[in-house]
């Protein structure tokens, strides 16, 4: 298994680069406006995304940012798994971690991609 080359974090609304490489959609729902058929997208991995309960707990909240992304990182320590997969369909290539929040700094994906790199 190969760790990617760099690791992305971008909304699903901006426009596909070829560095992306590959491109995984990381949120529990499918964002909204856009048709599947639209999102350039390798892979939608769900069982990623933070729990609903922790999801709406956070409300995208910059003050819970740090709570959020410690308890996130406990569900992702307990999905093993799903980290090894991700890891493993990436095979090097660099990864981009799509999100639809609007919040650029305190998402999901921003978290997913320190636990990656931790």
């Amino acid at each position: 298994m190969q760790t990617p080359r760099a690791i992305y974090c971008k909304r699903v609304y901006d426009p596909v680069e070829a560095s992306d490489g590959y491109r995984v959609l990381v949120d529990r729902t499918w964002p909204r406006g856009i048709k599947k058929e639209d999102l350039a997208l390798d892979d939608w991995r769900k069982e990623l995304a933070p729990s609903t309960e922790l999801r709406k707990w956070f409300g995208h909240d910059p003050q819970r940012w740090a709570g959020f992304y410690q308890r996130y990182h406990a569900e992702l320590r307990e999905n093993e798994e799903a980290i090894k997969a991700l890891l493993e369909a990436c095979d090097g290539r660099p990864l981009t971690l799509l999100y639809a929040a609007r919040d650029t700094e305190h998402n999901n994906a921003v978290a997913l991609k320190m636990y990656l790199e931790a």
